[in-house]
């Protein structure tokens, strides 16, 4: 058996006991671990938990399992050449370099005599050993530079013992690119010059000193499992605005800490520390490039802390993630930063996720996904040696001040394909209750104090206090040298990474037990928020946490599951398509040919000569010569050329050559037979003697085709609307919006079956059709289809990635699967755009405005300019700025808040639409307030900066109530009147998505604006009429009207009700005061018809003609035309009803009630013939209207005529 204390650890598999031994049982027990797990200083780096190849392992193989591992990695760090280095003394510098990982040295260059104006060869390597499996190596690794410092060896001078040196410059290697899948990075960097180095003296003009480098291992240090399944997370600390005013650069100076847990493994949770941060004014403005700083930079000093090639993001605030982005908010961010003191780090701490640190941190921030960020500061430790110094350390737990709290919403990190977040976070006063309420009780308490240590050790190291003596105190071994942020493990006690803090259960029931009594006060947390501090942050990481499929990918996958089809039918050549094609070529040659004839010779055949066979032949001779002498004779022959060579190739077989020449003869004599003989055929089909007239063109394009249709919906004739809706698509298959049409009015009808079919259809047609994919999307949806709902859903995000009404619907569909992350995202990006589409539309508005004004001004160049103003005219308060307002500037007129386009832009049949008709007006909104809003936006200013009574102690200058009247004036931000969900309702109320619609009002009824509004009661009535659940329709009508009282849509919507319910009274007043309304509803067309067929059953006929005939004005149709007719006829105007039921009859000859009218306006004009015609199309049709029928026969039988049977 192996001596059990030769191990470090024992688990149990498989009722196998296994060891792990660890690397320090064969070196010195007490050797830094760096050195172990490195391999610094020995030929050999044994890794940690892995046997020793010795007969030890051999002896012991039966009883003990040992894992197959690779041996530690050589990283090997080749230094080159160095270029342009100065010395103290001389040209000639002899130069060594040290090279520093971390706290320890692992390597020292020869010396090399290096000079200002050649490069010296140095090719000096050194070597670091990592481990494969340890993540906290790794982290390393990813956390560390390698220090290169360059020192200058003078010559020994007499009685020198030693050679002096002086250190010239340093430089940092970035090892990142070795977690990435690299094997070998060469850089170039630029040496940086130390305090008092002779590098400070090179004139700016001249080459800055240069270091080539090569970082290379032989194998990649992460297989393809690893780089596939792990990610590097890197957090980066900016700058804390606006912080308490109590915070000066005189009196005792602070460090100010900040710290946030990390997951780095399995269920272990490490806490970052950024012990640096540094109190600035605003005289010490911010560079626009911010350069990151290493979380640990090691011995590195002065320019060397800063990460090559690597600055802070900077992005529009709209674009943030975090809390101060509205608008209220950006003049106080923009006065905090430019105006008042900061604490800056802009430090970038890197952090290697192995997969099961990615999956907690996953779990983590679904269940909770607000991370604490928490802020404090210590008092600087003083330059005193001994007792005071242990002293301050003893006390130093007591000394943390002004502990805040910012939380960050890490939930964007789970949307599909985002990697990073970066904002600006609210500082809370920091208390155990906050924490444990916003964290969902998931953290009990803060890491402040234990936070405090490791930064209390780290800024001692960098003191002028000496180094704790190895061994002085257990608390020593448990912090990890280096000067940056710094890992703790909370979990599990690793002497390299800081304290372990375990929280007992005990300890967890005394913490209840204090949330159950009164919450604590934080009254120096509380000054963060007074002065509205906030903190920047950028969590950003290699990979996203949830792979975003490329737009490539979902193009593939549509095309997988509806095949594109090709806009033109594929061709089969062969024999007989060949001759086909050849009779098509002969005949088109023959017209133009004809047409060439006429043009030359109309004139002589208009004047009747006798044609005679001379005649005939000149007029032969003169075509052929004027063919030949334009050139249309050979343009003639190339285009039959084609046709020919398909013959000889698919009907004789001919490929090849002829080797024969008699034989070629022979094959010439055959085809030119054959092809006179097809020649004549083509000819005797396609020419006659006599002109054959032209197929008219339809008098109906599929505009007004879809409109009939609309119309027939209307009036609840589906069978009439149907076939309306396959006429378009008959006239033309390959017109996808037909395709698209059909299949909305098969939703309305609730044949999904169909709807499906005829969605599909369309994407065949255009697999760019974005309505196409979001309908076929609804229908996955309705029929329980979910994965390839989405997969439709996202590839119209793809197909336009600005479209509102896009990202609205992937929300309402995540919405309907319980998929909260996915419908915040989605929502988000709908709303910025629409945000942005309202600055857009508000800009359009203003160049509007600009350039009118400029007109106006040319055209007052000639008139004498005014007298300039008075002293008593200057004092005009509308000239002056208001100090109730602050700054009294006018309003933006109300066309200047106008939301997005209307979906009517977005609709998939916006092309087609008639100029009559709009967009319901489910959305109009009355405009926003204009000067009275920008009032209160201008009295903000006030309320949002100091006032003279809270100047901070280092009198960091405040804006007074003069001065904010020469301050430039800020534009107000234009605000969207129309939300995401209401432009989503208006394009499917259109659709008939009824599921969609009813989540998209809900979403609408639960936005802070103060209640349901007027649009949102008249689109659930809509909807409701839709659903035909009337009740419900009325009673969302009537609170609509109580909100507005005079919306147009409205009472048009509640006459639809009335009208349908039977009410026709009602419904007449209703479509009456509609119409007398200055603005028209959405829809007029409808109420056109139904208030002319009121009027009608009325027997007021004369009101029913003129509006009949306002309908037709807009958008005449056949059932307008018919209204028209009936009208006139009931009047005993003859002859205009005629003319108004022929119209009707030219749009619609399948009408019955048409031919019935015309039956009787004939047997009043006394015309059988016309009469008995019209009587038959009339049966024909299958005429339903008995009372009609009725009608007709008796005035057949007193005029004696008109009935067949007769």
């Amino acid at each position: 058996m192996i001596n059990k204390s030769m191990c470090s650890s024992g688990v149990v598999k498989e009722n196998k006991l296994v060891y792990k031994v660890k690397a320090t049982h064969f070196a010195d027990e007490t050797a830094d671990t760096d050195k172990n797990r490195y391999g610094i200083g020995a030929g050999i780096g044994v890794r940690p938990g892995s046997f020793r190849v010795d007969g030890f392992r051999k002896s012991f193989m039966a009883d003990v399992e040992a894992p197959s591992v690779r041996p530690p990695e050589a990283i090997t760090i080749a230094i080159h050449r160095v270029r342009g280095l100065k010395g103290q003394k001389g040209d000639v510098v002899n130069t060594t370099i040290r090279v520093e990982f971390g706290e320890k040295t692992i390597g020292e260059s020869p010396k090399v005599d290096c000079t200002l104006d050649s490069s010296a060869e140095f090719n000096y390597n050194a070597t670091l050993n990592c481990t494969y499996d340890d993540p906290i190596a790794l982290d390393e690794i990813a956390n560390r530079p390698v220090v290169l410092t360059f020192i200058e060896v003078l010559p020994k001078e007499k009685r020198q013992k030693e050679e002096k040196t002086i250190l010239l410059g340093q430089c940092t290697v970035d090892l990142l690119p070795l977690l990435k899948g690299e094997t070998t990075q060469k850089y170039t960097l630029v040496i940086n010059s130390l305090p008092g180095s002779p590098l400070e003296q090179i004139p700016p003009d001249f080459s800055r000193p240069e270091v080539d480098v090569t970082i290379s291992v032989n194998d990649a240090l992460l297989d393809e499992s690893q780089l596939n399944d792990g990610n590097l997370f890197a957090i980066t600390m900016e700058s804390l605005y606006s912080p308490p005013d109590s915070w000066t650069q005189t009196g005792q100076q602070y460090h100010f800490v900040a710290t946030l847990p990390i997951p780095v493994s399995g269920e272990k949770e490490f806490t970052l520390v950024y012990p640096s941060g540094q109190l600035k004014p605003p005289i010490d403005k911010e560079l626009p490039n911010k350069q990151k700083k290493w979380a640990i930079p090691g011995s590195a000093q002065g320019p060397s802390q800063y990460i090559n090639d690597s600055f802070i993001s900077t992005s529009p605030i709209e674009d943030e993630d975090g809390d101060f982005k509205e608008k209220e908010d950006r003049e106080h961010r923009s006065y905090a930063e430019s105006e008042k003191n900061r604490v800056c780090w802009n430090t970038e701490r890197r952090c290697y996720l192995e997969a099961s640190a990615i999956k907690n941190f996953q779990d983590s921030v679904a269940k909770c996904r607000l991370w604490p960020v928490e802020i404090f500061r210590i008092p600087q430790a003083s330059a005193g040696k001994g007792k005071k110094g242990r002293h301050y350390k003893e006390d130093h737990d007591a000394s943390i001040s002004f502990h805040g709290v910012a939380f960050v919403d890490l939930a964007p990190l789970l949307y599909p394909g985002v990697s990073k977040i970066h904002g600006a976070y609210k500082v809370y006063a920091y208390t155990d209750h906050l924490l444990n309420e916003k964290t969902g009780g998931k953290r009990k308490t803060g890491l402040a104090e234990e936070a405090s240590k490791v930064a209390f050790n780290l800024l001692n190291r960098n003191s002028t206090s000496p180094s704790p003596k190895k061994g002085a105190k257990d608390e020593k071994k448990d912090l990890k040298k280096g000067s940056g942020a710094l890992l703790a493990n909370r979990q599990s006690p690793r002497s390299s990474f800081g304290k372990l803090k375990e929280v007992t259960q005990a300890q967890k029931s005394d913490t209840a037990s204090e949330y159950d009594q009164q919450v604590p006060v934080n009254t120096e947390g509380q000054q963060y928020v007074d002065c509205k501090s906030y903190i920047k942050l950028e969590f950003a990481l290699t990979r996203p946490l949830v792979p975003k499929r490329p737009p490539e990918e979902l193009a593939r996958r549509v095309a997988e599951y509806i095949p594109p089809r090709p806009m033109f039918p594929k061709r089969t050549d062969g024999a007989t398509r060949a001759v086909e094609d050849y009779h098509n070529q002969v005949a088109t040659v023959a017209n133009l040919i004809l047409d060439e004839f006429r043009e030359l010779f109309s004139d002589e055949i208009k004047e009747g000569e006798n044609e005679t066979a001379g005649l005939l032949e000149s007029r032969r001779h003169k075509l052929i010569y004027q063919l030949n002498s334009s050139g249309k004779y050979f343009a003639f022959k190339e285009q039959l050329k084609h046709s020919v060579v398909k013959i000889v190739r698919e009907k004789y077989l001919k490929t090849t050559t002829f080797e024969d020449r008699q034989e070629f003869q022979t094959f010439l004599s055959e085809l030119y037979v054959y092809l006179i003989d097809q020649m004549h055929v083509s000819l005797g089909s396609v020419l006659a003697l006599e002109d054959q007239p032209p197929i008219p063109k339809p008098l109906t394009d599929s505009a007004q085709l879809k409109h009939f249709a609309r119309e027939a919906e209307v009036n609840e004739n589906f069978a009439l609307a149907e076939r309306y809706y396959q006429e378009r698509i008959a006239r033309d298959k390959l017109d996808a919006d037909s395709w698209f049409d059909y299949g909305t009015y098969c939703l309305y009808v609730n044949d999904v079956t169909k709807a499906e079919e005829c969605f599909k259809e369309c994407i065949s047609l255009d697999q760019k059709h974005i309505y196409g994919l979001l309908l076929y999307g609804v229908v996955c949806t309705m029929t329980e289809k979910n994965e390839l709902a989405e997969t439709f859903f996202e590839a119209a995000t793809c197909v336009n990635p600005k479209s509102i009404l896009a990202w609205t619907m992937l929300g309402l569909y995540y919405d309907a699967v319980s998929n909260e992350i996915g419908a915040e995202m989605a929502y988000m990006e709908a709303n910025k755009l629409n945000n942005q589409a309202a600055v857009s539309a508000a800009k359009d508005v203003r160049e509007d405005e600009v350039d009118k004004e400029k007109e106006e001004k040319k055209d007052s160049v000639a008139e004498p300019p005014e007298p300039l103003p008075d002293a008593d005219t200057a004092q005009d308060p509308e000239l002056i700025p208001s100090s109730e307002g602050g700054l009294s500037v006018p309003g933006p007129p109300p066309e200047l808040i106008i939301p997005t386009p209307t979906s009517a832009a977005n609709s998939a049949k916006s092309s087609q639409r008639n100029n009559h008709e709009k967009r319901p007006s489910v959305l109009k909104k009355p405009g926003a307030p204009s000067q009275m809003k920008g009032k209160e936006q201008g009295s903000s200013i006030h309320q949002s900066r100091p006032t003279s009574t809270q100047k901070s102690q280092h009198d960091t200058p405040q804006p007074t109530d003069e001065n904010l009247e020469d301050m430039p004036l800020r534009e107000p931000t234009p605000v969207p009147t129309w939300s995401v969900y209401m432009q989503a309702v208006d394009w499917l109320l259109e659709v008939k998505a009824v599921p969609f619609t009813e989540r998209a009002l809900a979403h609408e009824l639960l936005l802070p604006t103060g209640g349901p509004t007027a649009a949102y009661y008249i689109a659930l009535a809509h909807l409701m009429l839709q659903k035909r659940e009337f009740a419900d329709a009325e009673e969302n009508l009537k609170e609509a009207l109580q909100l507005e009282h005079q919306n147009p849509d409205g009472w048009a919507l509640k006459g639809h009700v009335k009208y349908l319910t039977g009410d026709l009274n009602t419904a007449r007043e209703c479509y009456e005061r509609t119409l007398s309304f200055i603005t028209d509803a959405s829809e007029m067309h409808s109420i056109y018809l139904r208030l002319a067929s009121i009027y009608l059953q009325e027997a007021r006929f004369s009101e029913a003609k003129s509006t009949f005939l306002m309908a037709c004005k807009r958008s005449p149709s056949c059932v307008s035309w018919l209204g028209v007719g009936i009208a006139c006829y009931r009047l005993g105007e003859l002859s205009e009803a005629e003319d108004a039921l022929s119209e009707a009859n030219i749009l619609n000859n399948n009408d019955a009630e048409v031919w019935g009218y015309l039956s009787l306006v004939c047997l009043n004009t006394g015309r059988q013939l016309e009469a008995e015609q019209a009587y038959k199309y009339a049966l024909k049709l299958n005429l339903d209207s008995e009372e009609l029928i009725e009608e007709i026969k008796r005035k057949q039988e007193e005029v004696g005529f008109g009935n067949p049977q007769f």
